[in-house]
């Protein structure tokens, strides 16, 4: 298949973080008696406000991101009992590997594979939709 959607997700939360990790600011020199993993200037003196542009420490994660033109490989039903078969396979195969997958288990409902990784969590839901922008991907 040919057919490319887009995934919206959840990405994984983090909770509070510091400008470092949440910005990747870089740290200030050792001597700065006042800490290191802060931002040096937070702005000038007028206006007496701090700019939205200033990084800041908050909330790092469980925000909402959309993947455009993920790539379909295989669309496939849960009652088929070969499921991650080709033509050229000689043994009768489902998409499970061996052990399961970790955290999550076996595949026993229809599945859709896509090229790279989604937002989230595991057994997080998604959302897939029609690609909204044509690609202009060589596939």
């Amino acid at each position: 298949m040919s057919e490319c959607i887009d995934t919206i997700g959840v990405t994984r939360g983090k909770g509070t973080q510091g400008v470092i990790k949440r910005f990747r600011v870089t740290r200030l020199q050792r001597c700065s008696h006042r800490g290191i993993r802060k931002v040096g200037c937070i702005g000038a003196w007028h206006p007496s406000a701090v700019k939205w542009t200033v990084a800041r420490r908050g909330q790092l994660g469980y925000h909402s991101r959309t993947e455009l033109n993920k790539k379909i490989y295989r669309v496939g039903s849960g009652s088929s009992p070969n499921k991650a078969m080709c033509e050229n396979d000689a043994v009768e195969k489902t998409i499970t590997p061996l052990g399961g997958f970790p955290h999550y288990g076996e595949v026993n409902e229809d599945f859709l594979l896509i090229k790279g990784g989604v937002t989230g969590t595991r057994k997080r839901p998604l959302i897939l939709r029609k690609s909204i922008f044509a690609t202009t991907k060589n596939w």
